[in-house]
């Protein structure tokens, strides 16, 4: 049923939903976001917290067992073998719940992403001229 289907207001919001526990893992989650990508604007988007430059740059999420982080493809393919320890498919990656997330690999991939996102957004505009 549709009626039961949560829905977040903001990234506080969503946070707030979780134990304490995962709250501090996902609040610190998200600082390292911002500090890498400080330009980037938070949202919601398909119900996870979102960080959008020039796009969507970033999603998380917080499971049972894990934390979901979504830099899509490109961003999971350029850091493929750093990777390889985790779960993931090819544009997720599971970083599993009661270990340390990698905070300074998340850094570097959402650094690439907003890297990657502003050249995308420089070649658009070249093409308008």
């Amino acid at each position: 049923m549709e009626g039961n289907k949560l829905t977040y207001s903001s990234i506080d919001d969503y946070i707030s939903t979780f134990s304490p526990e995962v709250q501090e893992i996902l609040q610190t989650l998200r600082e390292v976001i911002k500090k890498s990508a400080p330009d980037a604007k938070e949202k919601i988007s398909y119900q996870m917290p979102t960080f959008e430059l020039h796009g969507n740059l970033v999603h998380f999420a917080a499971y049972k067992n894990h934390i979901g982080f979504y830099p899509g493809a490109g961003g999971v393919s350029a850091f493929q073998s750093e990777l390889s320890a985790y779960k993931g498919a090819k544009g997720s990656v599971q970083f599993p719940i009661g270990k340390p997330l990698p905070y300074e690999l998340i850094s570097r991939i959402v650094a690439f992403r907003v890297a990657d996102n502003i050249e995308r957004a420089k070649g658009k505009s070249n093409k308008k001229k």
